[in-house]
């Protein structure tokens, strides 16, 4: 393992890169001069040049990162440099407490709150690995991660990238079933339909490994994103023609926990929504594609209004309930639930008093999600 560069080792702030400075060094900062944008502040890399470079945000997760970090430095892979980011956290006492043992073999970084892209975008300018590895600071690898995720890339160099099945745990223990055994892939080929249909898996940010001149090409992570800057990066990816692929090893433990980001359910959907608003402004899609998008955000609206509704009848504002729950029902097309919201307007007050209506709503929910893995262009 390649150790932390002594000038960067300590807990002393890191000035704020600008549109106009970036820092970046080695194999980043060759990436980034070969795309126009300048690099300054950190001196070319060392002798010992990693293959991986392990980037782990940090925000308020001072009492799960020892695990993270103790999960890298298990790796039965060698080859790789750890950076981390404290990503303006509040616990920054507590965070850099627990950090103390470890920063001989870190690079430690700080700059304000920005939140998780800026924070990896930051750790992707001071990479000097060929191949960036991303870690959430409360997830955890398996001993083998790295091994099995680099033997991909290697067998097959056309790669851009790869990512891993995982499993979530928490306070209850690890899930019985990993992800992709609770969502079958129904395609083997990662290709931007296919991840907005959902054929090939989700990918989640801790089971990625990708060729850092590959991320540089389309833009690094979108700052503006707080959630589902993962689906972002990879319909990005995807679009431009990389190559992605996919293993269905478990290989990465997600934890859940109240303070997690994917904790909010609504705010992932919303922020998948964001993306895909997005990205049909931005990219220049074929009808196909475009149609594909479209219908994609309809599913994911009709479910934030379902949910949403579900919130304003909790509370007996039945006219938003009712507004909300019409809106989903355009693309849903329940029947039930076309009486609910008859019943909104006729007899709001009954219609509410009745148990039935919610799991009528409950299952419009579970009829969304399943509409969303059967979005067709």
């Amino acid at each position: 393992m390649c150790g932390a560069r002594p000038e960067n080792s300590s807990n002393e702030s890191v000035r704020i890169p600008t549109k106009s400075s970036t820092f970046a060094g080695g194999a980043a900062g060759e990436e980034l001069a070969k795309h126009g944008m300048e690099t300054a502040g950190v001196p070319p890399a060392g002798p010992c040049t990693p293959a991986v470079s392990v980037i782990m945000p940090a925000y308020k997760t001072s009492m799960f990162i020892a695990e993270a970090l103790d999960s890298v430095f298990a790796q039965t892979f060698k080859d790789y440099e750890v950076i981390v980011i404290n990503d303006g956290s509040p616990d920054t006492e507590e965070l850099e407490r627990v950090l103390q043992p470890y920063l001989d073999r870190i690079t430690y970084l700080k700059e304000e709150n920005r939140g998780p892209s800026a924070a990896r975008n930051l750790g992707i300018r001071q990479a000097r690995g060929e191949f960036l590895a991303f870690l959430d600071s409360d997830d955890v690898w398996m001993p083998e991660y790295l091994a099995e995720q680099m033997r991909l890339l290697r067998e097959d160099p056309s790669l851009d990238m790869v990512y891993s099945d995982l499993r979530f745990f928490g306070n209850s223990g690890p899930s019985r079933m990993s992800y992709m055994q609770l969502y079958p892939p129904r395609s083997s080929e990662v290709t931007f339909e296919n991840i907005l249909t959902e054929d090939c898996p989700v990918v989640f940010p801790s089971c990625v490994v990708a060729r850092l001149k590959a991320l540089i090409q389309v833009g690094s992570f979108d700052e503006s994103l707080t959630y589902s800057e993962d689906t972002d990066l990879a319909l990005r990816m995807a679009h431009r023609g990389a190559r992605i692929a996919f293993q269905q090893r478990p290989l990465v433990m997600r934890r859940t926990h109240p303070g997690s980001l994917n904790a909010t359910r609504q705010k992932v959907e919303q922020g998948e929504l964001k993306v895909l608003e997005k990205l049909g402004k931005t990219l220049d899609l074929s009808p196909g594609q475009r149609a594909l998008l479209e219908r994609r955000a309809d599913a994911r609206r009709a479910l934030i209004d379902l949910r949403e509704g579900k919130e304003y009848l909790a509370v007996g504002r039945f006219e938003e309930a009712r507004q909300s729950l019409a809106r989903a029902n355009v693309f849903l097309r329940r029947r039930k639930l076309s009486m609910a919201i008859l019943g909104l307007r006729v007899a709001p007050f009954l219609t509410w008093s009745v148990v039935r209506v919610w799991r009528v709503l409950d299952r419009g929910i579970g009829a969304g999600l399943r509409k969303l893995r059967q979005v067709r262009a």
